[in-house]
């Protein structure tokens, strides 16, 4: 299993609907086995870091899913659409 874990930290630092739409279309491509977004939980806790805008989290099957979603459709649209929209990305890979 590939965990693929990405945090964005928008330019407006606000939700964003149509940021929101881009984030469930990706999590829409056959390579995604399961897919969770949304925004920072109020965890008050030193070791926490809350101060990105949205984070998603997608489950593939393995890595070669995770390149073949990389170069899919869902994905370059969504680069294509919104990659104005952050000032910082940060993803984080879990091989399980």
């Amino acid at each position: 299993m590939h965990v693929h874990n990405v945090y964005f930290w928008l330019k407006d630092d606000e939700p964003d609907e149509s940021f929101e739409s881009g984030l469930r279309a990706l999590a829409q491509d056959p390579n995604v086995r399961a897919a969770y977004f949304g925004t920072p939980a109020e965890t008050d806790r030193d070791v926490v870091e809350n101060t990105y805008t949205y984070g998603l989290v997608l489950v593939f099957d393995d890595i070669s899913g995770h390149d073949a979603y990389q170069a899919g459709h869902a994905h370059t649209q969504f680069l294509d659409d919104h990659f104005r929209s952050w000032d910082r990305v940060l993803v984080h890979d879990i091989d399980a």
